[in-house]
């Protein structure tokens, strides 16, 4: 198995991740199990966030390093929270805060489309010339009343018109067919395969 470690402490992407690239022979180790802070994410797009975590990341292990930088846009905010999704209700991060400002600003907006948005990167090492970019989106609609105890993150608020749910009450395996990331996470292995690693 070869290691490659995540820009990232969240269980749930660490589990994620873990399942679609152990077939590939990858095994993804939390950056806080190497001892490795997180990286500063100044940039205004997500796949800038991505590359700088991803960088972050291989130059504090020497190892292989994938970032993913997500999030939720909303058309009737112009693309809020954006980058911000995770601080969007300020520090510390909290999902509750964030869900609840995201509904107080919607309030009044017949607009609730939004999508949800996944870049990922990966670096071989941290001064790799050509990082690994796949990304991937998934479109849905926000509503006011939290629905399902499944996910994280907006997904309570997140609906699917096609499955008449939230992601938060969708299987796991429904999410990840149709999520941002595990779209994304197909895109990436596809390179993988693609570069021979």
């Amino acid at each position: 198995m070869h290691k490659i470690v995540l820009a990232s402490n969240n269980a749930g992407k660490v589990k994620e991740f873990n399942r679609l690239l152990e077939p590939l022979g990858w095994i993804v180790i939390p950056q806080g199990e190497l001892g490795v802070s997180e990286a500063e994410e100044p940039h205004g797009t997500f796949i800038e966030n991505a590359l700088a975590k991803a960088r972050h990341a291989a130059l504090a292990t020497g190892l292989p390093a994938l970032a993913d930088d997500s999030g939720i846009c909303v058309h009737a905010l112009g693309g809020k929270p954006g980058v911000l999704s995770a601080r969007f209700a300020g520090e510390p991060k909290s999902d509750a805060g964030n869900n609840q400002k995201l509904i107080a600003e919607l309030a009044g907006q017949p607009d609730r489309r939004a999508y949800y948005y996944a870049a990922l990167v990966l670096v071989r090492h941290a001064d790799d010339p050509q990082p690994l970019i796949a990304d991937g989106i998934c479109a849905g609609e926000i509503v006011d009343e939290p629905r399902g105890d499944g996910g994280f993150g907006y997904d309570p608020h997140f609906w699917l018109p096609a499955f008449g749910k939230t992601v938060a009450e969708i299987s796991t395996e429904d999410k990840s067919a149709i999520s941002h990331r595990g779209k994304a996470i197909r895109a990436l292995v596809a390179k993988l395969q693609e570069a021979g690693l």
